[in-house]
């Protein structure tokens, strides 16, 4: 795109409510009328959670869906489920989800991200929303699904842009942004002539997404058959939530820790399993301590000249580095950490949040210039393939290592460098680690195949659309 001019009446500039000085969003010709988004919406609200954050030992569980549960291609993910008790679903009016609905990320990273809902994956039907995210569920003037593929539409998504990115601090759309958000008034039997073409590409992309299996569903199944983890006993303990234990048992641990959590029967069978495998821990193959990081405060970002990525939990949500999703840093504050950066075949794991906590990402970018963030951790190893122990820790078992061993409440747990080093790490020769490592990658290349067909066919879907938006 061009270097575009604009002339722009300075009396025009008072009457925006941050008075910003921005290209102004220019609304391109199409062969309808534009109409206010808020004309064709029932419902439109967020929810929030209860105070002191999710809680990941209530009994009897709804689940709360944040940014993190928004995938890029439209689904909601399951793969993490955060819960809130069921009495606190029940006590609040606003953000329950029902099916069919449409979120919409609210601020953050995310902002603008949309997925619909389908209850038919869903564990519960009690769900609802966090304060991050917008619930849409249109009227009688729009179908709900064509109103689904406009949130996914570059003019929608420009017009959020437009509105929530005007800052340097996080970008955030609220109330009064939706409300200068414009739709094209399209009669809702013409939206029904559209849909009616799209099905059979939408029919076409439920074939395809049947034959997908979830990256942590490959890489469970791998590890269970090489080292034969019994995952069937791992899921029936899992589900015990009542059992009985000794004072004894609370006076063993270390920490006196007296939470029902960190004594669960499914925990111990996963360290047992584990043990019974190999004798080392993560400390045996460090090449350096793992560490953390502290903060950083707005004015160390830079917007435009840096050379050196702040690698945040943001940026490792979805088990793999994302440069979309990072911002960039002085050079002074990348001079000053340079003990702080990572290298090819670090592995950085997030050490807090409900929703991230466990998750881990590797650098596999030799040019990559980067820093990792607070709620953070390095891994650096040595003598040991790094994509095999990238792969193990994204095993159940390692994640339910990180669960037990979490501390804090609500939203607010952490695991540190001091127990992370003492957990168990698969000993094995480097010879049988890159056989795994070409197993699991064989199969996860095989699923990134599907995933382009069923993303060429969005692409049709989302051209059917701009068509139909720009011609009457």
């Amino acid at each position: 795109m061009g270097l575009r001019r604009f002339n722009v009446d300075l009396g025009s500039l008072g009457k925006d409510d941050s008075i910003r000085l921005w290209l102004p969003f220019v609304y391109p010709e199409i062969g309808y009328k534009y109409d206010k988004l808020n004309d064709y919406l029932q419902l439109c609200e967020s929810g929030k959670r209860p105070k002191g954050g999710i809680n990941s030992q209530d009994l009897g569980k709804a689940i709360s869906l944040g940014g993190e549960q928004i995938n890029a291609d439209g689904s909601v993910d399951l793969s993490k489920i955060p819960y809130v008790a069921n009495d606190y679903y029940e006590s609040v009016e606003k953000g329950k989800v029902t099916d069919n609905d449409i979120l919409i990320c609210k601020d953050g990273a995310l902002t603008g991200k949309t997925c619909i809902v389908d209850f038919s994956i869903f564990p519960s039907k009690n769900v609802m929303v966090n304060e991050h995210v917008y619930i849409f569920r249109g009227n009688d003037k729009i179908h709900q699904r064509f109103l689904f593929y406009y949130t996914r539409n570059a003019l929608f998504q420009a017009q959020v842009k437009d509105l929530a990115y005007r800052k340097k601090a996080q970008p955030g759309l609220n109330f009064d942004h939706l409300k200068k958000i414009r739709i094209p008034a399209i009669p809702k039997n013409e939206q029904k002539k559209i849909l009616k073409v799209i099905e059979p590409i939408e029919q076409k992309i439920t074939k395809h997404k049947a034959k997908i299996n979830k990256p942590q569903e490959v890489i469970n199944r791998v590890f269970a058959k090489e080292f034969r983890f019994n995952l069937e006993q791992f899921e029936v303990l899992k589900n015990i939530k009542i059992f009985d234990l000794n004072f004894s048992n609370f006076g063993n641990n270390k920490d006196l820790r007296d939470s029902v959590k960190f004594h669960r029967q499914a925990g111990n069978f996963v360290l047992d399993e584990l043990k019974s495998k190999t004798n080392k821990k993560i400390k045996d193959f460090i090449a350096e301590p793992i560490v953390l990081w502290k903060g950083i405060s707005p004015a160390q970002y830079e917007d435009d000249n840096g050379e050196y990525y702040y690698l945040s939990m943001a940026t490792i949500k979805n088990w793999k580095f994302e440069k979309e999703n990072a911002r960039l840093v002085t050079d002074k504050f990348a001079t000053d950490n340079e003990n702080k950066t990572v290298q090819n075949n670090d592995i950085l794991l997030a050490r807090s949040g409900e929703g991230t906590i466990g998750k881990v990402a590797i650098i596999d970018d030799e040019e990559l210039q980067g820093i990792f963030a607070d709620f953070t951790m390095r891994v650096r190893l040595k003598d040991y393939n790094c994509l095999f122990a990238y792969y193990y820790f994204r095993t159940e078992y390692f994640q339910y290592l990180v669960e037990i061993n979490k501390k804090g409440l609500g939203n607010n747990t952490n695991i540190f460098p001091s127990q992370l080093q003492e957990f168990p790490l698969l000993d094995i020769s480097k010879e049988e680690q890159q056989r795994i490592v070409d197993e699991i990658k064989t199969e996860l290349d095989a699923q990134e195949k599907i995933k382009t067909e069923i993303e060429k066919e969005r692409n049709k879907i989302d051209v059917i659309i701009e068509n139909a938006i720009k011609n009457s």
